[in-house]
C-alpha cells in the first residue's frame, strides 16, 4: 500500500452500526531498525512490521483484523495504543491524532482506549490479587478515590464478566485460563473505555471457553456501547463477531469487507487461500472440497517483494504485479481489495 492509496470506511451491512468513523487510521507505518555493533551499534536494516495500513472503524462496530502469524497485526493495535511510536502515518481516535500527542497528553486517552492481550496466564500480576489489580487503574487514574467505592466497582466488574465477586481475594493461580481472561476484560473495562482492543485474546483458551468469552464480549459490547478492534488469526472466531473484517499480508492490507461478504465472496487470492486452510466439519464435503495451497514462504519483511507484496506466492500474479502497487480499490459497494487481477 502506498501514501496515496485512501483510507477506507463502510457501515457493515444489515448490522445496524451508523457510519460514524470513531478511529481512523492513515499511511500508518511501522519500521523496526535492525542494528549490528556492541559499543558503536548502526542502522543495517529494518523490518518493516508495517508499510503503509489505512482503513476506519466505526463507533459502535467490530472490526476482525486478521492474517498469518507475522502479518502485523499486533504491531497494529501496539501503535493505537501507543506502546509503539509508528514511524509515520496518522492515527485519529475521536478526532485527535494520537502520533501527536506528549506522554502526559495520552494519560486522559488511555482511560478510553484499553486492552486485552492474548496470553491470561503472562498478563496478570501473579503477586496481586485479583481486587488489587482491577483497583490499580481506577487509583492511577484517580476515577474513584474512595477506597470502599473501589471494592464495591471491583465486585460489580468482576460479576459483569461472569464471575464470583469473592474471585478479588485471589491469585492468578488460583484460577482457570478462562477465569483469568475474564479478568482480563474486567481490568479493561475498569476504566469505563469506549475503544477495546483484542489482541488475540481467545487464542490461548479451548474451544468451549472461546464461545463463551465471544459471547461475554458481544454482551459488553451492545451494555456499554463499546467499539472493539478484534485481532485473530481464527477466521471461524472473527467471523462470528466481527461486522467487517480487514485482511492483512506482509504489512499491508490486502481485503477489507463487511463479514458475511468477505468470507461468502473472498476477492483476493490471499484471503481465498486462508479461507481454504479452514476445515470443514463434514468428512464428504472436505474430502470432495478443492485444497488451493499457497506456494512458497512469507517473504521476509526486512526485504519485502516490489510491487504487490503476494506476486511470488500468487497463482494469478502476471508481469505487472512484480513492478506495480495495486490500488486499494472499491469492487463493491464497501467491499475492498488490493489485486489488479480481480
Amino acid at each position: 500500500m502506498t501514501d496515496t492509496q485512501s483510507a477506507v470506511s463502510a457501515s457493515p451491512a444489515d448490522s445496524g452500526v451508523a457510519d460514524d468513523v470513531f478511529v481512523q487510521i492513515r499511511n500508518l507505518k511501522m519500521h523496526f531498525p535492525v542494528t549490528e555493533g556492541t559499543i558503536v551499534q548502526k542502522t543495517v536494516a529494518h523490518v518493516k512490521a508495517v508499510d503503509g495500513v489505512s482503513f476506519d472503524i466505526n463507533r459502535g462496530e467490530t472490526l476482525g483484523l486478521v492474517g498469518e502469524s507475522g502479518c502485523g497485526k499486533t504491531t497494529v493495535g501496539r501503535c493505537i495504543l501507543q506502546l509503539e511510536r509508528p514511524t509515520a502515518g496518522e492515527i485519529m481516535f475521536d478526532g485527535r491524532d494520537l502520533t501527536q500527542l506528549t506522554q502526559k497528553e495520552l494519560i486522559p486517552v488511555r482511560e478510553k482506549v484499553q486492552v486485552i492481550f492474548q496470553d491470561p496466564y503472562s498478563s496478570l500480576n501473579p503477586r496481586m490479587k485479583i481486587g488489587a489489580m482491577l483497583e490499580e487503574p481506577m487509583r492511577v487514574h484517580r476515577i474513584i478515590n474512595n477506597a470502599s467505592e473501589r471494592k464495591e466497582r471491583v465486585k460489580e466488574l468482576l460479576s459483569v464478566c461472569g464471575l464470583d465477586p469473592k474471585f478479588a481475594d485471589r491469585y492468578p493461580h488460583e484460577m482457570s485460563g478462562g477465569q483469568r481472561q475474564r479478568v482480563g476484560i474486567a481490568r479493561a473495562l475498569a476504566l469505563d473505555p469506549a475503544f477495546i482492543i483484542c489482541d488475540e485474546a481467545v487464542s490461548a483458551l479451548d474451544v468451549s471457553i472461546q464461545a463463551q468469552v465471544i459471547n461475554l464480549l458481544e454482551d459488553l459490547r451492545e451494555q456499554f456501547n463499546l467499539t472493539y478492534l478484534f485481532i485473530a488469526h481464527d477466521l471461524s472466531v472473527v467471523r462470528h463477531i466481527s461486522n467487517r473484517v480487514a485482511v492483512m499480508y506482509l504489512g499491508n492490507l490486502v481485503e477489507l469487507a463487511d463479514g458475511d461478504e468477505l468470507f461468502d465472496n473472498p476477492t483476493h487470492p490471499y484471503t481465498r487461500a486462508l479461507l481454504d486452510a479452514v476445515p470443514i466439519p463434514d468428512p464428504v464435503v472436505e474430502e470432495d472440497r478443492e485444497h488451493r495451497i499457497i506456494k512458497g514462504e512469507v517473504p521476509s519483511p526486512m526485504n519485502p517483494p516490489s510491487g504487490c507484496v503476494f506476486h511470488p506466492r500468487c497463482p494469478m500474479a502476471v508481469d505487472s504485479c512484480r513492478s506495480s502497487v495495486p490500488e486499494f480499490r472499491e469492487i463493491t459497494s464497501g467491499h475492498y481489495v488490493a489485486c489488479t487481477e480481480v
